[in-house]
């Protein structure tokens, strides 16, 4: 069977090919400069090479090496332009797509998981997956009573793959680290890590995803799938169709845009505040636009997949959030850095100036102080650049703020939504989605009468 390389050492040795196929690459473009190639060119050339390179390794891997290409592709907008060209088509092919089973592979694995009669369950099964991802891989089927569903399959050996591909990656973060400027790599290695085991509980999934579909179920904004049957390591679900959120991003209209941003948008605040689950793998292969029959694009759906990585938050996202984004609206500097120190951003040993504080956080929430606000790779750009320069004011207190282990997942999530709201240019009303989704965001503008800042 010719599944994930399971064996530590081989998929150890093709993880290592990324910092020697780096530096072989800066030996290849000296010697063309030497040779009299412009330096532009050549550096042109060197980032497609080392794209390629490092995208194919951690798709053919799929596993931890691939659910981590999968967290940067979202993070492509931020990359300087000069760079982000050849970088972006090989990040947005490992949202949705990678080197599928054999089909020799499948039949073997729905043979030991559903049972030797297992196509009596299906009135038709394409073996050739529809996608494939980081651990698992899906296919279109048509369910024993008519309904067209996705029959997911983990791949064999998943669980200790991306245990494996996270531990050495981690090794590798220093290097991979400027591929998105202003973040650290490390961290988000670690918090992937974290996840793994509840990713690879099917059972879980399942759990998660009847929750959303139950309370979505009718929404005229967001279409989940039931599920219709879980064993061991397979899930089917009711096929979702619709247009993928990269072929949005790649050539949708504005209006299409427009309306995948505002409900991708309200599916992050809303969502969580409806369900006390937070959907905690925020990259476009996991969503669709779903148009609805003879209905205008305002009218279309959001339709949302892959419920492996969910954060369960019970009260919803902390009830602090929705008051310190207000107040920081509207300039309240003293009373944000206390609310930032109480909820553990600000360390007890660290004291920052109030003011500093709110001027590095206001341009973040940029995106909230207008009616509407458009993203733009340019505006992620500039941020990334601001808080990730070393010389400036804004790198320095950012080095003294302290992210608090309750809040990492959701800052994460937060920052991928971000990253797909820019990747589609999508003008957003996100001032209304956070007082609908906030608790707390309405209040503390009725307490303070002020005009934003």
């Amino acid at each position: 069977m010719s599944d994930l390389p399971r064996k530590a050492v081989t998929r150890t040795a093709k993880l290592a090919t990324l910092p020697l196929g780096f530096a072989g690459r800066a030996t290849w473009s000296l010697g063309k400069r030497i040779g009299g190639r412009s330096a532009e060119l050549v550096g042109s050339e060197l980032q497609q090479r080392t794209a390629q390179q490092l995208f194919s390794v951690l798709g053919e891997l799929k596993g931890g090496a691939m659910k981590f290409g999968q967290a940067l592709s979202v993070f492509e907008s931020a990359l300087p332009e000069s760079v982000a060209g050849p970088y972006r088509a090989a990040l947005t092919k490992l949202q949705d797509a990678a080197p599928p089973l054999p089909a020799g592979s499948v039949r073997a694995a729905l043979a030991e998981r559903l049972g030797e009669d297992w196509q009596e369950l299906f009135e038709e099964f394409d073996e050739k997956p529809a996608a494939a991802a980081s651990i698992g891989q899906v296919h279109r089927a048509v369910w024993h009573d008519g309904r067209e569903v996705a029959v997911k399959i983990q791949y064999p050996g998943a669980g200790e793959a991306l245990l494996s591909d996270l531990t050495q990656l981690g090794r590798f973060a220093r290097i991979l680290g400027p591929f998105i400027p202003g973040m650290d790599v490390k961290p988000l290695i670690e918090e992937l890590r974290d996840r793994v085991v509840e990713e690879l509980d099917y059972a879980l999934e399942a759990e998660a995803q009847r929750a959303y579909a139950a309370e979505f179920r009718d929404d005229p904004d967001v279409l989940v799938p039931d599920v219709v049957c879980q064993r061991d390591e397979v899930l089917i679900t009711e096929w979702l169709a619709g247009i993928p959120l990269s072929r949005v991003i790649g050539e949708g209209a504005q209006e299409e845009r427009d309306r995948a941003g505002q409900l991708l948008a309200r599916f992050l605040f809303s969502g969580t505040a409806r369900t006390g689950l937070l959907h905690a793998d925020a990259h476009p292969g996991n969503f669709r636009l779903v148009p609805e029959e003879d209905q205008p694009v305002s009218a279309w759906r959001l339709g949302v997949m892959d419920f492996g990585a969910v954060n369960r938050l019970p009260e919803g996202l902390p009830p602090a959030i929705g008051p310190a984004l207000r107040m920081t609206l509207d300039g309240r500097a003293d009373e944000v850095y206390a609310q930032l120190v109480t909820e553990g951003f600000v360390k007890p040993d660290i004291e920052l100036d109030p003011q500093d504080v709110l001027d590095y956080l206001l341009p973040i929430i940029e995106p909230a102080r207008v009616e509407e606000f458009t993203f733009s790779r340019e505006w992620l750009r500039e941020q990334a650049g601001r808080i990730a320069d070393p010389r400036s004011a804004a790198h320095q207190l950012g080095r003294q703020l302290n992210l608090p282990p309750s809040y990492l997942l959701i800052h994460r999530v937060t920052l991928s939504t971000i990253g797909v709201l820019c990747q589609l240019g999508a003008r957003v009303r996100m001032r209304e989605e956070l007082a609908a989704g906030l608790p707390g965001f309405e209040e503390a503008w009725e307490e303070d009468t002020r005009e934003p800042v």
